[in-house]
């Protein structure tokens, strides 16, 4: 994931700058004092030095996605990261490397995410856009103790701060849920031949989800109003086409679906029980 990030800033500053004929090199080093010696042209140094987690940004919940209405696939949110680079321009004369430092600041200022189009390898697969924070200095370590861990001398320099996902937690995929049952109640004390047993008096409600489809590929219908017809419970599908009702005691009903203008036709019915007995609360629209 680095060196897919370090090439994607590599390629980044080449076009914006932009940078021709290898006139001016790209590195990611550690500025010591032999590298720095070391330079044959002009340079632009982004030196990696912090990595830690974005706690800003932290979720701690699931992330679902759902296929076609009948699984679905959840995985624990992702760890948000903040690497920061230091950025300095090296070049043979002082205005040289001033040059070279405003042209970058202006091609990375342009960016206040990493271009989807520019992204490489890995991060492509990154779930959020990826945010760039450019000269945050509240956010640099103190740059004379750093350029004196360095064993260099100080130098005009600037941080570069760009927040990853990285996930490490597996996906696990199942069936889709369809009904979510609630059971409230109170415990009742009722004697019997043996002595004293609790009998739990609980009473059950469920909401019941489903998925609306029209047309000969069993598209997802969004936009439909959904009801039970005769108590007051109503809906709208989502853009997958799914629905949720409830919660709703145990019986027989009538589940109603109005189509949306762009679909057209008649409100349409179909009868079922909750719980249903294959746990499909499904509607198929037919044509008419």
């Amino acid at each position: 994931m680095l060196a897919d990030l370090d090439d994607t800033l590599r390629h980044l500053l080449t076009a914006e700058i932009p940078i021709r004929n290898s006139e001016i090199d790209v590195k990611f080093d550690q500025p010591k004092r032999e590298w720095s010696a070391r330079l044959s042209k002009p340079t632009i140094n982004l030196f990696l030095y912090d990595m830690r987690e974005n706690v800003l940004l932290k979720r701690q919940q699931f992330d679902m996605t759902r296929h076609d209405g009948r699984t679905a696939t959840q995985q624990r949110s992702a760890y948000r990261l903040d690497f920061t680079y230091m950025i300095t321009s090296w070049a043979a004369q002082p205005e040289d490397e001033h040059r070279l430092m405003s042209r970058t600041l202006q091609a990375l200022f342009k960016f206040p995410t990493l271009p989807a189009s520019g992204l490489r390898g890995k991060l492509r697969r990154q779930p959020y856009p990826i945010p760039l924070q450019l000269a945050r200095h509240d956010k640099l370590t103190n740059p004379a103790e750093l350029w004196s861990a360095l064993d260099n001398e100080l130098r005009p320099g600037t941080s570069l701060i760009i927040t990853l996902a990285l996930n490490p937690w597996d996906e696990v995929t199942g069936p889709a849920v369809q009904l979510l049952t609630m059971r409230t109640g109170f415990y009742d004390f009722v004697p019997d031949e043996e002595g004293r047993v609790t009998r739990p008096l609980v009473y059950e409600s469920h909401v019941v989800g489903g998925t609306v489809r029209a047309g000969a590929n069993d598209e997802p219908v969004s936009g439909a109003r959904v009801a039970f017809k005769g108590t007051g419970y109503i809906g709208t599908t989502d853009e997958d086409g799914r629905f949720r009702l409830g919660a709703i005691l145990q019986g027989d009903y009538t589940l109603v679906v109005w189509p949306p203008a762009e679909v057209g036709g008649e409100p349409q019915e179909r009868s079922l029980t909750v719980p249903a007995p294959d746990g499909n609360y499904d509607l198929t629209l037919t044509p008419g």
